[in-house]
């Protein structure tokens, strides 16, 4: 299965159930007040942009929280425990 724009969820798990929520959100948005709408849909991918570098920090933590959890993990599993 294919990774797409929910993140690590695979495509079958509820993510174009996602998708059509916030369709249907910011079509309800648009008929409600026409301006907002259009300024988020403008400003989206700025602020998509610019989330970016947190989302590199994000990956980094986490890599690191799982590079800890493997050295602490280390003895038991060689000692033969299993998950």
């Amino acid at each position: 299965m294919g990774m797409r724009a929910c993140g690590r969820k695979p495509l079958g798990s509820g993510c174009v159930q996602i998708i059509v929520v916030k369709l249907l959100l910011w079509i309800l948005i648009l008929l409600i007040c026409w301006p907002v709408a259009l300024l988020a849909l403008v400003l989206y991918p700025i602020v998509w942009v610019l989330s970016i570098p947190f989302r590199l920090v994000g990956i980094a933590v986490e890599s690191v929280f799982e590079l800890l959890r493997a050295l602490l993990f280390l003895p038991a599993r060689l000692a033969g425990a299993r998950r």
